[in-house]
């Protein structure tokens, strides 16, 4: 019961309000008194909340000549006003915020930080939804399935190119990165790019690691990341011609230039 008065709360009602209708949703056609009693709210108090209450036209009043009762709406009704109630105040909040939202053709380049991995896996499926010319990947595993659905969804309509790790499933159009010693290290950080329309892109850890990615929209970082993807692309076509050589001298070289 607790847990209902909240959430009726953050749809806006008082927590008197809220308790209240339910208590006259387990008992109905009863007197202030009893809602009271059923309620715990204070008899002071009852009579103003049953009152504003039927004003909101949640409750119903009885008066007769021997007692006033309150009943409350069957809660089907109920439902469908609160769900009414909210796609107006939802329609109405989209309509004001997107009228404030600056969109101009020369938008300021810049990075920014997104922090928490519902919020970065949100975002992702925000800009997939936004995709119309491509989308441009690198992704291990744990960000790939996060994503799956709407990667796979997109596809149909837009081209989906670049590289996972460990995804079984993954699209034709995907490349599969190929194990390595690295790969296999379980102290390997997992990384996830998405570039979208060579437009926006936002990168980092896989939240399942850090929940910490960047978001941006310099021309730059997206050139610099997506040429990045397209040579592990490159690279690991290569070795897919099984010439065991060209792997021992790629891993010597970039030992060599990482210091390692």
């Amino acid at each position: 019961m607790e847990l209902l008065i909240a959430q009726l709360k953050e749809l806006g009602f008082t927590e008197y309000e809220a308790k209240a209708y339910t208590a006259l949703v387990q008992n109905s056609h009863v007197s202030a008194y009893q809602v009271s009693k059923n309620s715990g709210i204070p008899r002071a108090r009852i009579y103003d909340i049953l009152d504003a209450l039927v004003e909101k036209g949640l409750v119903l009043k009885e008066e007769t000549a021997d007692q006033t009762t309150f009943s409350s709406i069957p809660v089907a009704v109920f439902l469908q006003q609160i769900q009414q109630r909210w796609q107006s105040n939802f329609t109405s909040i989209s309509d004001q915020l997107e009228k404030l939202e600056i969109k101009e053709q020369e938008a300021e380049h810049k990075v920014v930080t997104l922090k928490g991995k519902e919020a970065i896996v949100n975002y992702c499926q925000s800009l997939l939804k936004q995709a119309q010319k491509k989308v441009i990947l690198s992704m291990w595993e744990d960000m790939y399935e996060e994503l799956r659905e709407d990667i796979h969804e997109i596809a149909k309509h837009i081209p989906v190119h670049g590289i996972t790790l460990y995804v079984e499933d993954h699209l034709a159009s995907i490349d599969q990165h190929r194990i390595t010693r690295y790969t296999r290290n379980a102290s390997t950080p997992h990384w996830f790019i998405l570039s979208i329309d060579g437009k926006q892109m936002i990168y980092g850890h896989s939240p399942s690691n850090q929940e910490t990615a960047f978001i941006t929209n310099d021309p730059v970082h997206i050139y610099l990341l997506e040429d990045y993807i397209w040579h592990d692309v490159l690279i690991n076509r290569l070795l897919k011609r099984d010439d065991t050589e060209l792997e021992e001298w790629i891993t010597k070289e970039r030992k060599a230039f990482f210091l390692e």
